[in-house]
């Protein structure tokens, strides 16, 4: 997408329901809790678990997971590296629309490439974005392939696989690093419910 595209003759609409009114109205406030690592890692798996705990608390959530956002809103792009850039911007950008409607959005992408990151970092003001690293050896992540992805992309059925044939770029300073291979998914869940109060996300 080239980003010196603009729509023209548009102005933005300021509402007199603003995102501050919107989080004192949920009790909580808003955030984009971003999960990223490898395929099999337990991006879905740990921002689902999230999601539910959160929904006991009282909390507004939605997950973007990145599967199913290519079933429609990301269903025209590939796996390029020009794809994965756009992929992730469009991501990036409705997830700062849920923000702004006062939700925790969680998002479970690989997104691989650190720009790509920063780059949905910079959308929204500093504190609103929390990098959640999902970090978990390939073998381990190769050993819980049920979608059978490695074993395809190691025959070279797959082009552009991350971790296989397209690098995966480590988050240099994430807000957490998760080790789901060594912790279970309850022990995941509360690290990053403990992130979230320590930031003053949800209530102590």
């Amino acid at each position: 997408m080239n980003e010196t595209t603009k729509s023209s003759n548009t102005v933005w609409h300021h509402a007199t329901v603003t995102r501050a009114r919107r989080e004192a109205l949920n009790g909580h406030k808003s955030v984009i809790l971003w999960f990223t690592g490898l395929s099999g890692a337990g991006k879905s798996t740990l921002a689902h678990a999230v999601e539910e705990k959160l929904h006991q608390l009282g909390c507004r959530t939605f997950v973007l997971d990145g599967d199913n956002v290519r079933h429609g809103l990301c269903g025209d792009l590939g796996f390029s590296a020009q794809d994965r850039e756009e992929n992730i911007r469009r991501v990036g950008e409705m997830a700062k629309l849920f923000i702004e409607a006062g939700e925790i959005v969680l998002t479970a992408f690989i997104s691989p490439f650190r720009s790509d990151r920063a780059k949905v970092r910079g959308l929204v003001p500093h504190g609103d974005f929390l990098e959640v690293y999902c970090h978990c050896p390939l073998d381990i992540c190769e050993q819980r392939d049920v979608k059978g992805l490695y074993r395809r992309a190691r025959a070279g059925e797959i082009k552009d696989f991350t971790g296989i044939s397209s690098p995966y770029e480590t988050p240099e300073n994430p807000e957490l690093v998760v080790n789901t291979s060594r912790y279970n998914l309850e022990e995941c869940v509360d690290q990053v419910l403990s992130l979230l109060r320590e930031r003053t996300i949800i209530p102590a």
